[in-house]
């Protein structure tokens, strides 16, 4: 295992791990019997990523497309795992900001 995929792991891991509900489907997705499930769930969520700004469509589907997709392109996961890390961080900033203006 390269550095980049140790770190597209733990990066998973700790996503699985900031959301508990997503532990189970996350684990069950890179399972290798989910391939024929996982490439054509990565696709549809990327076109309808592109397609945000229709009403039942939203942003989100891109970036969860594109995590999908990244666990059977190697060539993705050094970026995913960049922008898990930098998601993770805004997240954290801004549940901090939150609790922030709760106490005053």
């Amino acid at each position: 295992m390269t550095r980049t995929d140790a770190r597209f792991q733990r990066q998973f891991e700790a996503l699985s791990r900031l959301i508990p509900i997503l532990r189970r489907p996350l684990t069950l997705l890179q399972g290798t019997i989910w391939l024929p499930v996982r490439l054509p769930l990565a696709l549809l969520l990327i076109v309808g990523g592109v397609f945000w700004f229709l009403p039942i469509l939203g942003l989100w589907m891109l970036p969860v497309g594109l995590l999908l997709l990244a666990v059977d392109l190697p060539l993705l996961r050094g970026p995913m795992a960049a922008l898990i890390i930098r998601a993770r961080h805004r997240f954290r900033r801004w549940i901090g900001k939150r609790r922030a203006r709760k106490r005053i």
